[in-house]
Parts: C-alpha cells; structure tokens; sequence
C-alpha cells in the first residue's frame, strides 16, 4: 500500500462514514503474474494500522471468473462485443491517434470482419459514439465524446481486463460510488458504456488528486520509502501520516497528527481540489 493509496482510500472511508455509507474491500488480483506473495497480507495490514476499516470483503477477484465469463457470454449473445484478433504493431501501424484516456484508439478494424475464433484473440466493446459524459464528485463534467475506439474485455492472453471486472463487481456488489485516482477520469466513460450495455444504470465516481513526486512525476519506489508499512518501520505513527495526508487533500489546515475517525468531523467533499499533491 502506496501513498497514493492511502491518501485516496482516506477519501473513500470518509465519504462513505460521513454519509452512513458502507466501504467494499476488494482485491483486484486478475492480473496472475503481477500477484506477489504476501502483498495481500501486507496491504491489509496497512489499512488496519492506519484505521481505515472496510464493511464487505474482502473478495477476490480471482476467485469471480465464473462471473465474468457468464457475463461476457452474455453480452455476446446480445451482439455488443466481438472478437479482435489485431496484434498492437497493427494498431500501430494504422496510427490512429490517440484514445483521450492514454495509449493508441482502437480503429475498430474487426467490427465488421471474420475473426478465427480458433485462433488467439480478444473480446472488444462496441463503444458508444460518441462514449458517454458523466458529472464527478471532485473534478465535474467531463463531456461526451472523451474517449475513442473500441476496448478490450478479455485479452488475447485469457485475462479479463481490468475496465470489465470492476463494472460488473460493482453491480454484483451494489456499488453505488466508485472512488480512484485521477488517472482513471477519463476512462470512467468506457465503464459507463459497459454498464449501458448491460442495461444498468452506473454508480456515481469522485476521482481524487494524483500523489507525484518532487519531478513532478507519479510517486514511485526510485523516489525513496513510499510504503505505508515502511513508514510504520521508521517509527512513525499512523496519525502523523494521517495528518500530512490530510493536509495534502485541503481537509486540515495544519499536517498535525490525527485520526481517521476524528477527520470524519471535518470531512467536507468542497474542500477537495483538482490539484495533485507533491510529497517529498
């Protein structure tokens, strides 16, 4: 558990207890090689030292496949995905310009066309044109048309894709607000064209503020000890970083340590920014 993490899951917990609301723990762990052992434990452990509890779970979703490809069938049947067998030199080499929400537009060249079903493929969305606009908590409208070209369900390699998984979690679970990090504003349009078409109305979105380093990029390892447990090892208390987290977020006016359930009492969504916070 990163800073970055931790300082937009302290937005979840105290929009969800500020609101009666309930946190849904769940561990996106599709991804089999990127799985370390341990890091579940580890991330857990960094929730309850910080006071962050959550309400369901946690589920995994390693263990909802069944789910996923029922759903994905579905969805077939009813002629919203198909199946693409582009390499990504092709893609490139179409060049069709940019997506909106990072990485090449999928020129939707299998659409129309035949795909060895037999042969190594993926399953796209027939995205809706243009992706739909949503109003978010923090960063406000994003208009339509923000993102472009069909996207990927399941990936040629058997993996579902982490935009599919998440929506149908989330209406599994009764999600009713999704809180992230920025990087994902604008993709949130390719999720609420999956929900579209899984004829579900989507849950809100509150997008919260990158955590970069002093260069100004997204904060990661080279820039020294960003693990909340690592932290805790150094001998520091989980209300200090608490409080240097929530003053990075506009919610304190001073980085002096508190706790998370006393931050609840001063939790107001306008005092959230746009901007991201630099840690150094």
């Amino acid at each position: 558990m990163h800073l970055g993490h931790a300082r937009t899951h302290l937005v979840a917990y105290l929009r969800a207890r500020s609101r009666g609301g309930r946190i849904v723990m769940r561990i996106e762990d599709l991804d089999a090689p990127r799985v370390r052992e341990g890091s579940v434990d580890d991330f857990l452990r960094a929730h309850e030292w910080l006071g962050l509890e959550y309400d369901e779970g946690p589920y995994f979703q390693s263990a909802r496949l069944e789910l996923y490809e029922a759903t994905l069938a579905r969805l077939e049947r009813e002629g919203h995905v198909y199946p693409c067998a582009c390499s990504r030199k092709e893609i490139e080499a179409a060049d069709p310009g940019p997506a909106g929400d990072g990485g090449l537009r999928y020129p939707n060249a299998c659409r129309a066309r035949a795909v060895d079903r037999a042969a190594r493929h993926a399953m796209r969305l027939r995205m809706e044109e243009p992706s739909p606009g949503f109003t978010d908590a923090v960063f406000g409208e994003v208009a339509p048309g923000a993102v472009r070209g069909d996207f990927v369900l399941k990936r040629a390699d058997g993996y579902f894709a982490y935009h599919f998984a998440v929506v149908v979690d989330d209406l599994d679970m009764g999600v009713t607000e999704v809180v992230r990090g920025a990087d994902l504003l604008l993709a949130t349009s390719r999720q609420i064209s999956l929900h579209h078409a899984l004829g579900a109305t989507p849950p809100g979105y509150l997008h919260v503020p990158l955590v970069l380093g002093p260069d100004g990029t997204r904060l990661a390892k080279s820039h020294g000890s960003i693990g909340v447990l690592d932290y805790r090892a150094q001998g520091h208390s989980a209300e200090a970083l608490l409080g240097r987290l929530a003053f990075s977020l506009g919610l304190t006016t001073t980085p002096a340590p508190i706790r998370a359930d006393e931050l609840v009492e001063v939790f107001a969504l306008e005092r959230l920014g746009t901007e991201d916070a630099v840690f150094d």
